[in-house]
């Protein structure tokens, strides 16, 4: 029999060849002789792990970590065998201590990248494969960018990462690290082109191409983003990440069932993850499959506790109502984080609702104002360029933008406004008429808009709206059928449609420029209501305005007075809709909105409920019901917290 120095030698020399076959029978060999010797329990975890059988490797592996916790490649092992198992949040946790505990690990930094890609988390996955990259060789300029990304500083990175390409064009590392900046800052455009210049010159650059797919999906060019997202399963069949990329993908495109069967096909092989659980959720939500959601955002839950997005999403569908158990389970993990976090904000904006349907304002004011202090702290958003923004848009876009000619069509109805205004319900209503569908927020008139800023010469004062009055009518033609081109893929064979971006409450003057025929509804609602029901509410991206009452009060203030300017330059072009008189009187509200809209009267829009359609808003689940009254004075019960707000509001002139 082989002694025990010469067997450790034998296995780990068979390690470094990568015969894991052959590692694994020394080391049961050797431990059969000295079953507690640490050497042998450590490298026949390592063994085990590398020939596949990750459920014999796991115990001696955490056998290994209980005696060295400092052994970092341990921990990166046990990650990856704790992600054979489909155990993806521990597989992250324990990838996350091996770069803690040495943040040179190259490899566990791309396997990190890989289980948080799987996880959905792309914001995650794209901090680990930079910090891939940032150990390897690479030019002081590009380590730079590197850096400054991860510190949030994406203009300066931006304009590195061009100083460095213009000395080095091919190098793709540099072109996908611009592109994900791009993506970050909303130049979903260019980023595209990056990456299509990037996978052009490396095909098999994968992570390039999963950039790629997150890309067009952002630009709704979904089928696109699909077919590529194909080549990448294909590529990498066993990649768990491609495939729940699919399912994703799927969900945004709205095509809810086959989504729902690629999640499903996701969590039999990682049946306890619980960001896939609350991205299945989300899907179920949206996809007018409210109870399945619930079950799915438990099941979340179950397996971690600590879930703040799927507690927030919980609350979020505002017909649940947490019990006493998961309110003291969501206090007591929001108590124990004490650094800023996502789970932490996601957990103190679903406590502030669960405090408030016990109607203890004054507690849930405070959870609120935690998770919104989290938020704000993150944002770049600056009031007064917003204000400026808007005193150029009163400034350039008088009445002789208005009776131009452009494009004919009367197709698109634009619902507009501050969100959480009303403007779910007034689609709802509007699509339940025999010749109306709903879309989705499309993001088109603030991309074309983009465009046409980027085609033209720069000057000291911004393009838009100064180029408004400089389009031909060709041009405003051209821009009204490309606008119409791009909401095809959402449409069907029926006549009107609707886009609901509440943003496009700025572009009334392009939208009247290029479609002057198009229906423009401004929902509009209280203005305490609408900036507390905006202050209350954890969006998913964008509305950086929401999280300071003081931003609120002044965005609301200037959506109040550039809307008033709209009603004097295209006098009877837009109609705005109250959502406490729609409450009020929905018979009068509804024939309104269809007179406006030139649509004839149909009994079915008062029953807007009982229309079955995806709705991907936080009202998903109210306007599946008559008139929802709850909302209405809700703001008054936290009256004594909202003095700053009612301060602004007040000192801005907004009528109270």
């Amino acid at each position: 029999m082989s002694s025990l120095e010469t067997l450790f030698a034998q296995a780990s020399d068979a390690l470094r060849h990568q015969d894991a076959e052959r590692a694994r029978d020394l080391c049961a060999e050797a431990r059969q002789q000295a079953p507690d010797d640490l050497r042998f329990v450590m490298l026949h975890g390592f063994a085990l792990r590398r020939s596949g059988d990750h459920a014999a490797a796991e115990p001696l592996l955490r056998r290994t970590l209980s005696v060295d916790p400092g052994l970092e490649i341990g921990h990166h092992e046990l990650g990856l065998a704790l992600q054979g198992l489909g155990r993806l949040g521990e597989a992250r946790r324990a990838l996350e201590q091996a770069v803690n505990l040495n943040p040179k690990l190259v490899a566990a930094w791309r396997d990190l990248y890989e289980v948080r890609a799987a996880e959905g988390d792309d914001v995650g996955a794209a901090e680990a494969y930079r910090n891939a990259m940032g150990n390897k060789e690479l030019d002081p300029l590009l380590h730079k960018a590197l850096e400054l990304v991860g510190q949030g500083r994406l203009g300066v990175a931006e304009g590195i990462c061009r100083e460095y390409l213009k000395r080095r064009p091919h190098d793709v590392d540099a072109i996908r690290l611009l592109a994900e900046v791009g993506i970050a800052i909303g130049s979903i455009g260019e980023a595209l082109l990056l990456l299509e210049r990037c996978l052009e010159l490396a095909p098999e650059f994968h992570v390039a191409r999963a950039n790629y797919v997150t890309a067009l999906s952002r630009h709704q060019r979904f089928d696109e983003a699909l077919a590529e997202n194909e080549r990448l399963r294909k590529a990498q069949p066993n990649n768990l990440a491609h495939q729940v990329q699919c399912a994703t993908t799927l969900s945004m495109a709205g095509r809810f069932e086959p989504a729902h069967s690629e999640f499903a096909k996701v969590l039999e092989q990682a049946p306890d993850n619980e960001r896939i659980l609350t991205s299945y959720g989300h899907s179920l939500r949206y996809g007018g499959k409210g109870d399945e959601a619930i079950a799915v955002y438990l099941r979340a839950i179950e397996a971690e506790p600590s879930a703040g997005e799927a507690y927030w999403s919980l609350a979020n569908l505002k017909t649940f109502r947490f019990d006493d158990a998961q309110l003291a389970s969501m206090q007591s993990q929001l108590a124990a984080l004490t650094r800023p976090s996502e789970d932490k904000t996601h957990l103190a904006f679903a406590v502030g609702k669960a405090l408030e349907d016990r109607e203890e304002y004054d507690a849930s004011f405070a959870a609120y104002a935690e998770g919104n202090a989290i938020k704000r702290q993150m944002s770049g958003y600056d009031a007064d360029k917003t204000s400026a923004r808007i005193d150029r848009l009163i400034a350039r876009c008088g009445a002789d933008l208005w009776n131009k000619e452009g494009h004919p069509s009367d197709e698109p109805i634009f619902i507009i406004g501050l969100p959480r205004a009303g403007s779910t319900l007034l689609e709802q209503i509007l699509a339940s008429h025999s010749q109306v569908e709903a879309t989705a927020e499309l993001p088109f008139i603030g991309r074309i808009i983009g465009e046409m800023v980027a085609d033209r010469e720069r000057g000291d004062e911004p393009l838009y709206p100064r180029l408004l009055n400089e389009l031909s009518v060709d041009e405003r033609h051209a821009r009204g059928q490309q606008y119409l081109d791009l909401a095809a893929g959402y449409r069907t064979t029926k006549a009107r449609f609707i886009d609901k971006l509440p943003n496009n409450w700025e572009h009334v003057a392009f939208i009247k420029t290029i479609l002057p025929n198009a229906t423009i509804i401004d929902a509009r609602r209280q203005p305490m209501a609408a900036c507390f029901a905006n202050f209350k509410q954890l969006f998913a991206r964008g509305q950086e305005f929401t999280y300071s009452l003081e931003d609120i009060g002044r965005y609301y203030a200037d959506y109040l007075r550039l809307m008033s300017h709209w009603h004097d330059v295209f006098p009877g072009g837009l109609l705005t809709v109250r959502y406490e008189e729609v409450v009020d009187d929905l018979d009068t509200q509804v024939k309104q909105l269809l007179s406006h809209a030139n649509l004839g009267f149909e009994e079915a829009c008062l029953r807007y409920y009982e229309k079955d359609r995806a709705v991907r808003t936080a009202s998903s689940e109210q306007v599946r019901q008559p008139i929802y009254r709850d909302a209405l004075q809700l703001w008054e019960r936290y009256q004594s917290n909202l003095a700053p707000l009612e301060s602004i509001l007040r000192e801005r002139g907004v009528p109270l």
